[in-house]
């Protein structure tokens, strides 16, 4: 899919409410797939999924009553500017931002290395 394409991914709402965005197929593919590998490792244990009128926010938790460790979230009107993607972590800092999601959440390859260590 082009990235485009991507970043605009709005579905349309029942009357009076506007379009919401929403995650593609393949970006929530990518994105369970990298939580499946973190789950096996007893890292993360739960997630939540919400799609607002301006963005797509994949919540992860290790707890299901914490606030989430981390938040990748997709925000197509910043597309152009400074990237759609944009990992946030419990803090609220940013960890990473970018036009690529796969580019995005290489910044959980360290994290997925040290474990492996462990």
């Amino acid at each position: 899919m082009l990235a485009s394409q991507d970043a605009s991914d709005s579905q349309p709402r029942p009357p009076g409410r506007g379009p919401i965005t929403t995650f593609s197929r393949t970006e929530l593919a990518r994105i369970l797939s990298l939580y499946g590998q973190f789950v096996a490792t007893g890292e993360w244990r739960d997630y939540a999924i919400d799609h607002l009128k301006d963005a797509a926010v994949f919540s992860v938790f290790r707890r299901a009553s914490e606030v989430p460790l981390y938040r990748i979230e997709k925000r197509p009107k910043l597309a152009a500017k400074q990237g759609a993607w944009v990992v946030v972590s419990m803090t609220g800092a940013i960890v990473k931002r970018g036009h690529d999601l796969a580019q995005v959440l290489r910044v959980f390859d360290r994290q997925r290395l040290r474990l492996a260590a462990e």
